[in-house]
């Protein structure tokens, strides 16, 4: 049994906003979404794992030792649509407070990250418009110690690659090793991924049929094993994806990929 901790694919509605007045500006309601629900309920579809799904928001608000103890608890972490920053800021930094009374550092979790990668930790970095490059290289991962770990290279510039008529999958020779009885037919089309390039640690077990880019790779560092998928496992980029009849059994041949020995 694998446990998972997930963070990201949440959002937070607010509105509709009515402006009652010059004044006054009234939003008339707030709904919270968990769009990663598709993605947790497949990885316990076996009954073999146990996955722990949060907002980005509480991730950033880890207080000191916090990530530590779940790099320890847990055996894969997963990261989707989630920006450099929330690994490289802590709202201790904003409270003036403490200004000028004591010395405000605090570990580094990119650096965290990395050394229980190589420990054994498993780990999935999936696409979105803040992940890898992003949109207006939102994401950032490439200016993090994240680049010596992931099995694709990010962009330089802004890697949002979209279509409204989508995108599917093409396997390839490595591929065919382990995703060989997963049927595509029917595949519904992806709205979009990230665009990235290929390193000589990757090995790719996906490409984007229309334009040859990677979809899916993985790479082995130290004892663990890091998975990129550089679409987005929900909503809007997913949004078919989804419903697809094999989407269970796509995620759990990924998930195997970064707990197999």
């Amino acid at each position: 049994m694998a446990k998972i901790y997930y963070v990201g694919d949440w959002a937070v509605l607010t509105g509709p906003v009515f402006a009652e007045s010059p004044f006054q500006f009234a939003p008339k309601g707030l709904e919270i979404f968990n769009y990663g629900h598709w993605l947790k309920n497949a990885l316990e579809s076996s009954g073999k794992h146990e996955v722990k799904s949060v907002p980005v928001w509480e991730f950033y608000k880890l207080g000191p030792g916090e990530y530590e103890k779940i790099l320890k608890d847990y055996d894969v972490l997963i990261f989707s649509d989630f920006e450099a920053k929330l690994f490289q800021l802590n709202p201790d930094f904003f409270d003036r407070q403490k200004f000028g009374k004591e010395v405000l550092t605090f570990p580094d979790r990119v650096r965290l990250t990395v050394e229980a990668v190589q420990g054994g930790l498993g780990l999935m970095m999936l696409g979105g418009w803040y992940s890898f490059t992003g949109e207006a290289g939102k994401g950032g991962w490439g200016r993090t110690g994240l680049k010596n770990i992931l099995p694709l290279k990010c962009l330089t510039f802004e890697d949002i690659v979209e279509s409204t008529e989508g995108y599917v999958p093409l396997i390839t020779e490595d591929g065919k090793a382990h995703f060989s009885d997963l049927d595509l037919e029917g595949f519904p089309p992806i709205l979009g991924y990230n665009e990235t390039e290929e390193i000589e640690e990757g090995k790719i077990h996906y490409r984007v049929k229309e334009t040859g880019h990677p979809l899916v790779a993985t790479r082995s560092v130290g004892k663990g094993k890091v998975l990129a998928y550089t679409s987005d496992p929900a909503p809007h980029w997913g949004l078919n994806f989804v419903y697809w009849k094999h989407y269970n059994d796509f995620w759990l041949k990924c998930l195997n990929l970064v707990i197999s020995s």
